[in-house]
């Protein structure tokens, strides 16, 4: 069945080579949002990956899954958990509707992204049709091809503008002995200041972030290590602490509704508040700033250039234009050249995350 998936795919981008045509490539849609609004891209055809799902292999004892891309997260999640194992760059589900492909190819993290790493961090190989319709693998099960391993890290936060996955191979970790949440009430300068601290001490910091007046720090680790780590930290343990993480993850807490525009910030992690109206949660221990705001985008962007960060308009209404933060003209020319060798004919995903391409 996936064999014929992979060849009504590669059919599929042959023939809009042929006609010159754009596609949009979709999963199941959680991540639509994601990218330079519809509006200020070329009309596309869909080219769904919902049906190319399946987990491939599986080898708990090597910490490697390999699943094709359509492959729902949740699925993923479940049979991770049944081995105690678990997707350490905790990917937003967005609903329970996010896929891997989809995880890959916008490159999110959530909480633990700092502490654990990012989605490139974990992916040892990928198979993906390129914009000539060709079926290419780089990497493996194994980090051993270091070029591959490379090539499949390009892929990460592409928005599938490189290339359709088709497969992608992980490397997974064992889930923590004990958690432990605990909280401590501050502002946002307070708890910047704590979170630096504790981040230089000897502690199993799992996640960290603050938002009103409640810093949150989630401990992983062996149950000796937290209760000692607990007791250097102080305050308060949150009860259900797991339903929270998740809702940061996947954007359900109350902070996210209603939230646009959407800035997400990334900063050196001690940068000190910035000076914008609006409402901020501090995410990766200072690392990652979601701000809403009505600032005018050019003021967000050069106050985050001026600590050396950079501005994503993650969530936007249908008058927003370009989304991610201007790149320099070096970056910029390599992203062509990378664009240009895997998609010549410009025809995966068009205008959605640069105007260029």
């Amino acid at each position: 069945m996936n064999h014929d998936q992979t060849t009504t795919l590669q059919e599929r981008i042959l023939h809009a080579v042929e006609k010159a045509a754009p596609i949009e490539i979709q999963g199941l849609g959680s991540k639509q949002f994601y990218g330079r609004p519809s509006h200020c891209r070329p009309p596309a055809e869909i080219l769904s990956l919902a049906g190319h799902s399946g987990i491939v292999s599986y080898e708990p004892s090597e910490l490697v899954i390999t699943a094709r891309s359509g492959t729902p997260l949740a699925e993923i999640i479940k049979v991770l958990e049944e081995h105690n194992q678990m997707l350490a760059f905790e990917p937003p589900l967005f609903e329970g509707s996010g896929t891997l492909g989809g995880a890959v190819a916008s490159g999110l993290s959530g909480p633990r992204r700092p502490y654990s790493g990012a989605v490139r961090d974990f992916v040892l190989g990928i198979k993906c049709l390129n914009g000539k319709g060709e079926i290419l693998s780089f990497g493996g099960q194994v980090m051993k091809n270091v070029a591959g391993y490379d090539v499949s890290r390009l892929m990460c936060g592409a928005l599938g503008t490189l290339g359709v996955l088709l497969e992608i191979s992980l490397k997974v970790l064992p889930k923590a002995e004990h958690e432990m949440t605990l909280l401590r009430e501050c502002n946002h300068e307070e708890a910047l200041s704590l979170i630096d601290h504790f981040a230089g001490q000897d502690i199993p910091l799992s996640a960290a972030c603050h938002h009103g007046r409640q810093l949150s720090l989630r401990l992983s680790g062996a149950k000796t290590a937290i209760l000692n780590a607990s007791t250097n930290i102080g305050g308060d343990e949150l009860q259900e602490a797991d339903k929270f993480w998740y809702s940061l993850r996947d954007q359900t807490h109350d902070f996210f509704t209603q939230a646009s525009p959407l800035w997400r910030l990334s900063l050196p992690p001690a940068t000190a508040c910035l000076r914008l109206d609006g409402d901020a949660f501090i995410d990766w221990g200072g690392a990652q700033r979601w701000l809403k705001t009505g600032e005018d985008a050019e003021q967000v962007r050069q106050l985050c250039e001026a600590h050396d960060g950079h501005a994503t308009l993650f969530r936007h209404d249908e008058h927003a234009t370009e989304i991610f933060h201007p790149l320099s003209p070096g970056i910029a020319a390599l992203h062509h050249q990378l664009k240009q060798a895997f998609d010549p004919h410009g025809i995966l995903n068009p205008q959605r995350m640069l105007a260029e391409w």
